[in-house]
């Protein structure tokens, strides 16, 4: 169980902008991953979905960022356990898995608050009793993950959406109006090298 929220909506000066912003994301990346993705907004600033493992919900929580930085953030909570749905239209869903999610995306919230940790944008926690992948690893990756995308700049986050969704380097250049060697640089000094490695080994978390 993938919640999310924006990160700062009460402050935006176009808080309908916003809204649609998000809505498009989440429509993008449920037509990208479908049809194992069913992202949907919820109420207010918020959005859920299911997922059938940690690993394919961990990648889509930085796919969602990625679509909306550097115009809009947000805080992802990731949670493992079983959710039962209530209601389909709207979708209401509720169990251990949704709890967990949502104390995740409590405990973001507080990580943020803190000097050290001020980068934390997703955390991952397991509903009690439920047999999940191991909460400490998961969240060490994922708080060095939010730490490096949070400090790519708009053609850094460009770069980075472009090779995860397939495209080459050298196609990449061309886009960007910039060399090859450039986008190479690119990939090795801001991180996004690294960025790439992480994401395909959480990817493998079940």
């Amino acid at each position: 169980m993938l919640i999310g929220d924006i990160v700062g909506s009460r402050r935006a000066p176009d808080r309908g902008r916003v809204h649609d912003l998000v809505a498009a994301a989440l429509v993008e990346t449920n037509s990208a991953y479908a049809p194992t993705v069913d992202l949907a907004i919820t109420a207010g600033d918020e959005f859920q979905g299911t997922f059938a493992d940690v690993g394919s919900a961990v990648a889509v929580s930085l796919r969602v960022r990625l679509s909306l930085l550097p115009e809009v953030d947000v805080r992802q909570g990731i949670g493992w356990g079983p959710v039962a749905v209530l209601a389909e239209s709207p979708r209401v869903e509720d169990g251990p898995g949704w709890w967990a999610a949502r104390a995740a995306i409590e405990a973001v919230k507080a990580d943020a608050m803190r000097s050290g940790t001020r980068s934390a944008r997703t955390r991952y926690a397991v509903a009690p009793g439920a047999d999940g992948p191991r909460c400490e690893p998961v969240n060490a990756a994922l708080l060095a993950r939010d730490h490096l995308v949070g400090r790519l700049d708009a053609r850094a986050l460009s770069v980075l959406r472009g090779l995860l969704s397939g495209r080459t380097q050298h196609e990449l250049a061309r886009a960007e109006g910039i060399t090859a060697s450039a986008v190479s640089q690119r990939v090795r000094n801001d991180g996004i090298g690294v960025v790439m490695a992480m994401d395909e080994l959480l990817r493998r978390v079940w």
